[in-house]
């Protein structure tokens, strides 16, 4: 069935949305990590940074991306980039332009619908090694970013099976949740990271301003607006929300795909979900009651977290090795 119930129960102690939320980010520790730090120079003069664990051994790949404003220092990235390493599975995280820690070079940034970067990333990966397998995991925008990649690519994926974790299927029906209550306050601290990394980005790399009074912009709908879309070729946010959101590329999509979705997701509603037409065969989408954004933490004594997500993730994966 490509529509179907978790059997996910939160902890007891942490029912609430913005508890399962808020505790991986403020009380998770991200270990650290053996990295190896590769760059890739893109066709545009600009670049990104992959992050690999185990990069020269043999076995598959987990090519891991994550969400708006993260990194591999991101509590969901490094820990489950240290968790898939532990089943034997070789792992890289594509950083998105301008996410490792130095600025990318070119006045645009990244966006929600961006695959030219992974497309071109992801087709070096595959020639440098033909007959590795390669997974897909996405977090958040970046799961939406694979999904949408995984649609357009139906006919030649490289990606053997795939998996996206809370992901803004629809970035309109995003971008008006994170208005509502409580969920501004995660919306101000991400457009303020954004703001400041904008600033600094122009200042550092000496790349003409943008026309706009940074002081003014308050949701996502007046940023990508403002900037991302003139930025990136879109008209306006309406046309990037349309054009980048992933919900109309899944019917395509033809590799083994989980979606997990938690219903009580701050960041988005229910709305964002897809009808079965929408769906190809070959995705299931996996509903949670409860979880949060990228929480999903369970355990019956307070204190003591057990975090499904990434358990959920390697089994997923681990069959279609």
């Amino acid at each position: 069935m490509p529509i179907v119930k978790s059997p996910f129960k939160a902890a007891w102690w942490l029912s609430n949305r913005h508890l399962q939320t808020l505790w991986p980010v403020l009380l998770r520790r991200v270990p650290k990590l053996p990295l190896e730090r590769e760059r890739i120079n893109l066709p545009d003069g600009d670049f990104v940074d992959l992050d690999w664990l185990g990069k020269n051994d043999a076995g598959p790949i987990i090519f891991l991306l994550h969400g708006l404003g993260g990194s591999v220092n991101s509590h969901y990235a490094g820990n489950f980039l240290a968790a898939a390493r532990a089943q034997g599975f070789r792992c890289v995280i594509m950083h998105f332009r301008g996410c490792s820690g130095e600025p990318n070079r070119l006045q645009r940034n990244y966006h929600s619908g961006d695959t030219a970067d992974l497309d071109f990333v992801i087709n070096k990966l595959q020639q440098h090694e033909p007959y590795t397998s390669i997974y897909g995991v996405g977090f958040s925008m970046g799961g939406n970013v694979l999904l949408k990649y995984l649609g357009e690519k139906r006919s030649n994926p490289v990606f053997k099976a795939a998996v996206a974790v809370c992901v803004p299927l629809d970035l309109t029906i995003a971008a008006q949740q994170l208005q509502q209550g409580f969920s501004r306050v995660y919306q101000w601290h991400l457009i303020r990271d954004l703001k400041l990394y904008m600033q600094h980005k122009y200042q550092v790399r000496k790349l003409p301003e943008l026309n706009v009074d940074w002081a003014t912009i308050k949701t996502f709908w007046q940023f990508d607006d403002l900037v991302t879309a003139p930025l990136h070729g879109f008209r306006n946010a309406y046309d990037y929300y349309l054009k980048a959101s992933s919900k109309a590329y899944l019917k395509n999509i033809n590799v083994p795909t989980l979606i997990i979705h938690a219903e009580d997701d701050p960041f988005m509603n229910n709305k964002v979900l897809p009808q079965l037409n929408e769906l190809s065969d070959h995705v299931t989408v996996e509903i949670t009651e409860k979880g949060g954004h990228v929480g999903f933490i369970s355990g019956k004594v307070p204190g003591l977290a057990s975090y499904w997500l990434e358990q959920r993730l390697i089994a997923f994966l681990k069959p279609n090795c």
